[in-house]
């Protein structure tokens, strides 16, 4: 793998601090590297392999020299600087939703879509970490017997807000700030704006950005994505309804061999996961895998993943790797 020269935009946020914890630990070959964030992290200085490294501004020479850049800055950032550092020749790795839906780029889970890393105009995205995390374990099942229909209701950690919810969640607890709707000891059925059709733009993403993934625009996606007091780790509970007959534990074994997930779903030992026992780790979890009370061609599972690495940090990175 060669040695590249690497900008990271938004080095100082949760995401961004992900980044760089794993490209240390996957070992990426970094010539040199550049750490952009907003002005109140100018100045700080991070460490990187044992050396320090100033945070400089987000502006236009940033990307002059670097090969790849993984912004993680928010969609109005990327919005404005991810075309300046494609058009230098910089491999922009989007965190953001700016591109997500741009017919021009390609979004990448690297376990199921590496194909279209072929094709992009320097511009890759990077899927919402709700739709990787349900994504994982559910394409396996997809190519193998088909799914009609995804009925999903998340169960999302603080951490996806970024630094600032979680500072509103500690201020809250301690009873400093009063909001109409507190995350403090409370849930909240809204995530993003709501669009025209009653759904907010979180939810529709996981309908949107599945299909694109998938290259099917006849897979339906219902979603119903929830803030949870929880500092780490997404959890969704989700119904499939397949297009083919299945048993039970064939979908077991079959999940137990795909890479960067794992199974936990011994009920008679009380074994599930949750997102304090996965919270820090890589592989996408899955329990609870029963058929649907319902529908015999449909089956339930319960998915928890760690937003901030797979749903994140991981997954760009991954897709550093692919494109190396």
């Amino acid at each position: 793998m060669r040695r590249i020269n690497l900008a990271i935009v938004g080095a100082t946020g949760l995401v961004g601090q992900e980044v760089l914890k794993i490209l240390k630990e996957r070992d990426i070959p970094v010539n040199r590297l550049k750490l952009a964030a907003s002005d109140r992290s100018l100045g700080k200085e991070v460490i990187f392999k044992d050396v320090r490294y100033r945070v400089v501004e987000i502006d236009k020479s940033l990307f002059e020299g670097m090969d790849f850049a993984i912004f993680s800055a928010g969609k109005g950032i990327s919005l404005q600087y991810a075309s300046i550092a494609a058009k230098v020749g910089t491999v922009v790795i989007d965190n953001s939703n700016a591109f997500r839906m741009d017919r021009s780029v390609p979004l990448v889970i690297p376990e199921i879509n590496p194909q279209d890393l072929k094709n992009h105009d320097n511009i890759i995205a990077n899927p919402n970490c709700s739709t990787i995390g349900m994504l994982m374990p559910l394409f396996p099942i997809y190519k193998r017997y088909g799914i009609e229909t995804i009925v999903v209701s998340t169960y999302q950690a603080m951490s996806g807000a970024g630094k600032d919810f979680l500072d509103k969640y500690e201020r809250e607890s301690r009873g400093e700030i009063k909001d109409n709707y507190p995350i403090y000891d409370n849930v909240i059925p809204q995530i993003d704006l709501f669009e025209k059709n009653g759904y907010t733009v979180e939810e529709m993403k996981m309908l949107r950005e599945t299909r694109k993934i998938l290259h099917d625009k006849s897979i339906k996606v219902d979603a119903t994505c929830v803030r949870v007091p929880v500092v780490r780790a997404h959890g969704e509970s989700c119904f499939i309804k397949l297009k083919r007959k299945f048993e039970i534990p064939d979908i077991r074994t079959m999940l137990n061999e795909v890479p960067g997930v794992k199974v936990v779903d011994n009920i008679e030992n009380l074994k599930y996961p949750t997102p304090s026992s996965v919270s820090g780790r890589d592989d996408v979890y899955v329990g609870r895998i029963r058929r649907s009370n319902i529908d015999d061609m449909a089956l339930d599972m319960w998915i928890v993943s760690d937003n901030l690495r797979k749903g994140a940090a991981l997954n760009a990175v991954q897709i550093l790797e692919g494109l190396l």
